[in-house]
């Protein structure tokens, strides 16, 4: 089973994906912040992590560059509400080749994560 890690500080957000996630049968693990999500991904080793940007206490970008140092081919898919566009080329610089806006579709994030899930096979 495809296990998803999401740390992302909004509540609404995480309900949603858990939803979504869990009824196409992925095994789903959450983090309500940054340090928590950290050691989430460290002991869950989920296949993929979704990533918010704007988090307090340890954004996004920072847990990123950790996840990389770590394990530099893991695959992350960013989901922001508040990205730019520097942000965005500062994700994809480390590796991230699914950025996703939070006012997109559900298509367009279920699309995302079935390209990271088809790359790492």
């Amino acid at each position: 089973m495809v296990k998803i890690l999401i740390i992302d500080d909004e509540p609404n957000i995480r309900d949603l994906l858990v939803a979504l996630l869990s009824r196409k049968g992925y095994q789903v693990v959450l983090s309500e912040n940054g340090a928590e999500g950290l050691n989430r991904f460290l002991r869950e080793r989920p296949d993929v992590v979704v990533l918010d940007l704007t988090m307090p206490e340890i954004d996004g970008l920072t847990v990123l560059r950790e996840i990389r140092s770590l394990h530099p081919n893991q695959p992350v898919l960013i989901l922001t509400g508040t990205g730019t566009p520097y942000d965005e080329q500062q994700v994809r610089a480390l590796g991230v080749t699914e950025y996703v806006d939070k006012e997109c579709s559900l298509e367009v994030f279920d699309d995302a994560l079935e390209r990271l899930l088809k790359g790492r096979s």
